[in-house]
């Protein structure tokens, strides 16, 4: 199973100089991607947002330059917001990217967990279902074909046109981002591509059954077997104690989800929740490697994933934490991990 972190990228929304803030959270990220690589992760994640408290509304250029930077870890957004953007252009910036990193990167496209992208590039929200399934099926046609011909409803049709640079890696990987609408996740296995499944709150068990749907609608289109690869991406944080990880990461990543819950209506939360969050049913993985590790294991077993990626990164957790939790993620996390889930050899 391939283990990795993701981020938003996440800045002061209340900065009073705002170029700063972003220079400051865009220069520990690149320190922050450098590092996992150099831990031995397996990937790293960037999503797409166009809020005052993410910093990161251009994955691709962050990723290009985090591209020169590492040797070995796939880059991948994640999201890129497919619905509010233009299909050719999202490949044609990630091929790029591919090239610079000898084919090391990937497309994740999702809806997004936000609705801001779509009033600033002049969508109508009404047509989010259309938006989303059109530009996925454009996208699709892009990495299949040098050369394209489409037409749909939300855009001028494409007749015989070329679409540069080509990526090293042929095709250019594609996973489908969704955060549990069961139609979303019909869609993925039907169109053959790997899904990631985003967990951040309630009982992590009670979603399995989308990875039994998945299978099954992919089983029913004939989609092959071996491209149907699944992740799931949650929130936590690892440090030496159970008792020290939690202290740490509680409030930041309280902040950011009472601000999120302000806005959808969500009741605040508290210690106590945090607390059976962190436990071995809840969705949060935070604590010693030790535990983490555990967790991750028994959540594969439920799951059969083959990627884990986890948001350690969250609102304004402190830039050195960071790179302590990717340090121990990468260098006691994994092999515990690594190591429980690597199949005994023949005659051993």
């Amino acid at each position: 199973m391939e283990l990795g972190l993701y981020t938003f990228a996440d800045v002061d929304p209340n900065a009073a100089n705002k170029g700063l803030e972003a220079k400051r959270r865009v220069d520990e990220l690149l320190e922050e991607i450098q590092l996992a690589d150099e831990a031995g992760l397996d990937v790293f994640g960037l999503g797409e947002h166009h809020r005052p408290d993410y910093m990161a509304s251009s994955p691709a250029t962050i990723l290009a330059a985090a591209a020169v930077k590492t040797k070995n870890i796939r880059l991948t957004s994640a999201v890129s917001v497919l619905s509010s953007d233009d299909p050719v252009r999202v490949f044609q910036q990630f091929a790029t990217v591919d090239l610079l990193s000898g084919g090391r990167v990937e497309m994740m496209a999702g809806r997004g967990s936000f609705i801001e992208s779509f009033p600033l590039f002049g969508y109508e929200l009404d047509d989010y279902d259309i938006l989303f399934a059109e530009k996925l099926q454009l996208l699709m046609e892009i990495r299949e074909n040098e050369v394209v011909t489409w037409q749909g409803e939300t855009r001028k049709p494409i007749q015989g046109r070329g679409v540069y640079p080509r990526p090293l890696q042929d095709p250019l990987p594609l996973w489908i981002a969704v955060g549990g609408t069961p139609q979303s996740v019909a869609r993925a296995g039907a169109l053959g591509l790997p899904l990631a499944l985003a967990i951040i709150g309630g009982e992590p068990h009670r979603f399995a059954p989308l990875f039994d749907l998945y299978r099954q609608s992919a089983a029913r289109t004939g989609a092959d077997a071996a491209s149907l690869k699944t992740s799931i991406n949650v929130h936590g944080f690892v440090h030496e104690t159970d008792q020290s990880a939690a202290d740490i990461f509680y409030e930041p990543q309280a902040v950011v989800m009472n601000r999120i819950g302000r806005e959808r209506g969500w009741g605040p939360t508290n210690r106590a929740h945090f607390d059976a969050s962190r436990g071995p049913k809840g969705a949060l993985f935070v604590g010693s490697p030790e535990t983490v590790a555990e967790k991750i294991i028994a959540h594969h077993a439920l799951f059969k994933n083959d990627r884990f990626l986890l948001q350690m990164a969250i609102g304004p957790m402190p830039h050195k934490e960071i790179m302590k939790g990717i340090e121990l993620f990468g260098s006691k996390v994994a092999p515990i991990v690594r190591k429980a889930l690597t199949p005994p050899k023949a005659g051993a």
